[in-house]
């Protein structure tokens, strides 16, 4: 007997829970694997995420919050540098300062973005003025902030979010004073884009080697 939709998004769940916890069997419990999924859904579903997609949304960003968590616990380590960029509804200026940076950054730099309050989906002219750049945002989803994001991230980026996020020793810093694209036309969140582009441009360069000026 087929299963019903709300059935088979479960079996799916299901069968990612299971994937993931054979991608951290070094570092988790099956168990443990399980409650980070859970606690990821009743996240994100808090942010009003109730789309068809929760269940994929929802191992994304367990995935994420498992590498998070196995880093900062000693269970993984890279020499790549990580970047979280940080915003209040995480549907904007830190989505695509996200997008940009790990375009430019080619996989040398681990990127990640959150907001302190997020809403259930990116705004429309945001991924309209990405695309117009020849990136794609249509399949991104706020994310909320959590403390282990923010304890794995070399690099913290915020834009607006005032103190929500938590600081720590050995973590580098900076403060990006930004228009919100929120509820403004699609000319005007290009101008805030492009300003965006500038300063993740020189963050990358000290950031990644090659893209270093020589003295």
């Amino acid at each position: 007997m087929p299963h019903a939709p709300g059935e088979n998004r479960q079996v799916d769940l299901d069968r990612s829970v299971a994937e993931l916890a054979d991608l951290f069997a070094d570092c988790f419990s099956f168990e443990s694997v399980r409650e980070v999924v859970d606690e990821c859904r009743d996240l994100l579903a808090k942010t009003g995420h109730h789309r068809d997609d929760l269940e994929q949304v929802t191992v994304r960003f367990a995935r994420d919050q498992l590498a998070s968590i196995a880093k900062n616990r000693g269970f993984l380590s890279t020499e790549r540098p990580e970047v979280l960029f940080v915003c209040v509804h995480n549907a904007g200026r830190s989505q695509m300062a996200a997008c940009l940076l790990d375009h430019q950054a080619r996989g040398q730099v681990v990127v990640r973005s959150a907001g302190s309050e997020p809403r259930g989906s990116v705004h429309r002219a945001v991924v309209a003025a990405m695309a117009e750049v020849g990136l794609d945002l249509s399949t991104a989803f706020p994310r909320p902030l959590t403390d282990a994001a923010v304890r794995a991230a070399d690099v913290v980026v915020t834009m607006g979010c005032g103190d929500a996020c938590p600081v720590y020793p050995g973590t580098l810093y900076y403060n990006w004073e930004l228009d919100d694209p929120a509820d403004q036309p699609l000319d005007r969140v290009c101008t805030i884009r492009d300003e965006i582009a500038r300063r993740v441009e020189g963050l990358a360069a000290l950031l990644i080697p090659a893209q270093r000026t020589p003295d």
